[in-house]
């Protein structure tokens, strides 16, 4: 499956989370190493889901980048 990941940068480090996946985030000093730790945090994830019995949600989310003018 194919998850859409969003990475932020933030004052010292680099954030992620997965929409299609509630509570699935992860945190990194590079941005290299915070979409390594997304990956074992989604696999992990879907994991824990399917141990408890849950279905998996489907990748849904997509994502655009838009051009604008600034002021």
């Amino acid at each position: 499956m194919r998850y859409l990941v969003v990475v932020e940068k933030g004052p010292t480090s680099f954030g992620a989370y997965v929409p299609d996946l509630p509570g699935c985030v992860a945190a990194g000093a590079t941005r290299a190493e915070a979409v390594a730790l997304i990956r074992e945090a989604i696999e992990f994830h879907i994991e824990g889901l399917r141990q408890a019995g849950e279905s998996v949600p489907r990748p849904m989310s997509t994502s655009e980048i838009v051009d604008v003018e600034a002021a």
